[in-house]
């Protein structure tokens, strides 16, 4: 974000842009004071004709009082960059007392010292707050994203961080040992070790042998 030194125009033309802003600040702003000042001092009938002749007498002259405040403003602020050879506030400072000490120079020298003073204040004010809005948006601007890492006694949630999540038990590994818990307390009872013994032997299938047994006779159809 540029400063308010860096973001005018540079300065040839930014004594005529200065002029051209300040008068149409000054006339904009005197045409709504004295048009509400010649509503309110005119008779019943005739306020709004009251105002917009106000506007007509007095607007034109607030904006050319404008205009050489801000001709004179940015001529000495010109001259500033030039002999300075820099932009920085103190070169606004300085013209703005400059302004308001050679616009009272006619009502003798302590006025223009105290216009002068007045002059270097309010500019003063203007670049400090200037500048602390720019240093505000700039740190907003550039604040960091704060990412929230789990404390040393939290335990760490899984896949986060690049840990690796835990996996569940096979449901075969945590089967196999609940009836190994039950034959060890039913073995004695209902022949437990036979039965494993049997099945180590056959591995895991039971094989029964059929007894032999002849076969019916052949019935046979010869005629004797």
């Amino acid at each position: 974000m540029g400063t308010p030194e860096t973001s005018r125009e540079p300065c040839p033309d930014r004594i005529l842009d200065d002029i051209g802003g300040a008068f149409a600040m000054g006339a904009v702003g005197g045409s709504a004071f004295h048009f509400l000042k010649g509503v309110y001092n005119s008779p019943g009938g005739a306020r709004i004709l009251g105002g917009s002749q106000a506007v007509r007498l007095n607007a034109p002259r607030v904006g050319g009082s404008f205009a050489v405040w801000g001709g004179l403003f940015s001529a000495f602020d010109c001259t500033m960059v030039f002999v300075r050879q820099k932009e920085d506030p103190w070169n606004s400072i300085v013209a703005g007392a400059a302004t308001g000490g050679f616009l009272s120079m006619r009502q003798g020298l302590g006025a223009s010292a105290r216009s002068a003073a007045f002059g270097g204040v309010l500019l003063a004010l203007i670049e400090g707050a200037g500048i602390m809005l720019n240093r505000m948006f700039s740190a907003q601007q550039q604040m960091p994203v704060i990412i929230e890492e789990p404390g040393p006694n939290m335990p760490p949630l899984p896949g986060f961080m690049g840990q690796p999540q835990s996996m569940p038990e096979p449901a075969s590994a945590a089967g196999s040992s609940s009836p190994d818990s039950g034959s060890g307390w039913l073995g004695g009872w209902f022949g437990g070790p036979k039965k494993e013994s049997s099945a180590g032997t056959s591995s895991g299938s039971e094989t029964k042998i059929l007894e032999s047994f002849d076969a019916p006779p052949v019935p046979s159809f010869e005629y004797k």
